[in-house]
């Protein structure tokens, strides 16, 4: 959990004939943070860019170009953050990306 402050600011408003005041206060927000892990996908020398850009289609729901970027990312970078979200979602999406011989971990 995470505790954010919010400004709440304090003015009168002088065109009028009465004073208008509203008060400046700090109030503390509790907010629950989802965990979010990021599937990561490595290069190699071995898959060709149609088979990962494929498999990111197939497995990740990318669109063909969303694929396509972060193939790009991965060969030039030699990794790409392509996914994020649960741990158990990424986990099933890692276990096929491997499966197809390319290297993923979850982070």
């Amino acid at each position: 959990m995470q505790l954010l402050a919010k400004n709440i600011s304090k003015t009168c408003n002088s065109f009028s004939t009465q004073p208008n005041w509203q008060e400046e206060t700090e109030v503390l927000v509790e907010e629950k943070l989802e965990e979010s892990h990021q599937l990561i996908v490595f290069n190699d020398e071995v898959n060709t860019f149609d088979f990962v850009i494929q498999t990111l289609i197939e497995v990740c729901q990318h669109s063909v170009e969303q694929a396509e970027q972060c193939t790009l990312q991965i060969h030039f970078k030699g990794k790409c953050g392509v996914k994020a979200g649960e741990f158990d979602e990424l986990t099933a999406m890692r276990n096929e990306i491997c499966r197809r011989g390319i290297s993923a971990e979850i982070e």
